[in-house]
């Protein structure tokens, strides 16, 4: 689908508009997308598309994806939603999962960056090196 320059820098608008404080409000999220389609504008459905790529990235950027084999216990879990909110800021949606293929350690996944701290990527990274 193609998308005018118009279009995507009204869709950018409509996302500023949407953010309190810094972060997405989603109550004014769903009246902009509302309102946009009411009004039933030419670029409509290219400029949605475009403002919930924007919506898609944002909340990727503040989700937490923490997995380990074990389940945390809670203390753990509140020590890692606490130092990832110091280093990511306020406002960070943390998840918690098991994944017994991890072998031991923890995988940590918030946006594009990865922490890996789990022993199939230290056996991975010495696979590699042979």
């Amino acid at each position: 689908m193609k998308i005018t320059k118009k279009a995507k820098r009204e869709a950018k608008q409509l996302y500023r508009f949407c953010l309190v404080n810094g972060l997405l409000d989603e109550n004014r999220a769903r009246q902009v997308v509302h309102r946009v389609v009411a009004t039933g504008e030419r670029d409509c459905i290219p400029m949605l598309a475009h403002f919930l790529r924007l919506v898609k990235l944002e909340r990727t950027q503040h989700t937490a994806t923490v997995e380990s084999t074990t389940p945390l216990s809670v203390d753990l879990q509140k020590a890692v939603q606490t130092s990832l909110e110091r280093r990511y800021g306020q406002g960070l949606t943390t998840k918690f999962a098991q994944c017994p293929e991890l072998i031991g350690g923890m995988r940590i996944q918030v946006g594009c960056d990865v922490y890996d701290g789990s022993v199939r990527a230290g056996l991975a990274a010495l696979e590699k090196s042979f």
